[in-house]
């Protein structure tokens, strides 16, 4: 049966799909809770949240679902020096930006203010709530730190998106990789090389990692239907990560505006692009995108070009200009069918039975 795996063995549910934990509020506590209470592992992004917030969000989901999730954090959680930059950096993104804060009719915001990692406080809790799955982004954790998860009962997760990164989180101890593909919607997770220089694409990359590696590999990046399903699991998945499918469905935190958008014919194109956080990532195609290509060393560095560009995203949302807006989403947006969660694991599920027999 193509849905028994060594990762719903060693994570306890019915199906090999994972839902995308994204960050940003763009996940919530009812598509998480749909997913895992359909057999599936639904997952929570929580990297922007505080510590008490990560606890009430926890007792929330746990509320909702009796089955295993997964939470999501980062370990580099920014790329400042000491939390900010000089005066003449951000004069210099500022300068490139008036002209879409003009456009929007807004004064350009000053210079963002430091930001402190939250990483250790936020694991901190994750120690002390014991979430069934912990997967993290941008790093390999520090031997000490999996070493009390595995104490816990935590089943680790880590991303990938090269080989090199996949021999560091099998060496490190982790129980399972997911490897990154290109394809992916939300920021490349590459934390060896810059993430320009790793862009492999998700069902290359799942062979390169299966090949090398001794856990359990998740696919990522490019997959939506039972076909992308059977074809991951043929080429050695353990398990799927299916992430813009999932952000489009009414239970997510997106925006009417940006699942509207991924239903619509601007899916048909996506870009990757660091001009609206300062990391790269993958978008549907905006002016913006395309006014600034090759004008990467004026942006500021995550998260503070995120705080920089936070004004202009309100007031293009408020005044529907929606080509100075990044919306999230992965290549395979323009196949995206369902708006109901339940119902896309549902058909997950069957198609992926017709492929592959039941």
């Amino acid at each position: 049966m193509w849905y028994k795996t060594k990762v719903t063995d060693m994570l306890g549910i019915d199906y090999p799909v994972l839902q995308g934990p994204f960050g940003g509020g763009l996940s919530s506590v009812e598509l998480v809770s749909t997913v895992s209470n359909a057999g599936g592992l639904g997952g929570y992004g929580a990297y922007t949240l505080s510590p008490q917030e990560i606890v009430d969000i926890d007792a929330k989901i746990r509320a909702a679902t009796d089955k295993p999730y997964n939470l999501n954090l980062w370990v580099s959680d920014h790329d400042t020096h000491n939390g900010t930059v000089t005066d003449e950096a951000y004069e210099q993104t500022a300068k490139l930006f008036k002209p879409y804060f003009d456009e929007a009719g807004i004064p350009l915001p000053g210079k963002p203010a430091s930001f402190k990692s939250r990483f250790e406080d936020q694991l901190q809790v994750v120690f002390d709530i014991r979430p069934r799955v912990f997967s993290f982004m941008f790093g390999v954790l520090p031997p000490d730190v999996l070493e009390k998860l595995k104490g816990l009962g935590i089943k680790t997760v880590g991303a990938a998106t090269t080989l090199d990164e996949a021999i560091a989180l099998d060496n490190s101890g982790v129980d399972m990789i997911i490897a990154s593909g290109f394809e992916a919607g939300g920021h490349r997770p590459s934390f060896l090389a810059p993430a320009e220089q790793s862009l492999t694409g998700t069902f290359v990359l799942l062979q390169l990692i299966k090949e090398k590696v001794k856990v359990p590999v998740v696919a990522a990046g490019g997959i939506a239907n039972g076909r992308g399903i059977a074809g991951a699991l043929t080429l050695g998945a353990d398990a799927v990560q299916v992430g813009t499918a999932f952000l489009a469905t009414d239970e997510s935190g997106a925006l009417p505006v940006h699942r509207e958008m991924l239903f619509s014919d601007a899916a048909k194109y996506t870009s990757l692009t660091r001009a609206y956080t300062g990391r790269l990532g993958r978008g549907l195609t905006s002016r913006v995108m395309k006014e600034l290509l090759g004008k990467e060393k004026q942006f500021l560095p995550f998260p503070l070009q995120t705080s920089f560009i936070s004004s202009l995203r309100k007031a293009a949302i408020d005044k529907q200009k929606w080509d100075l807006i990044l919306f999230w989403g992965g290549q395979i947006s323009p196949i995206l069918k369902h708006k109901k969660a339940a119902v896309l694991m549902q058909s997950l599920i069957e198609e992926t039975n017709l492929i592959m027999g039941s």
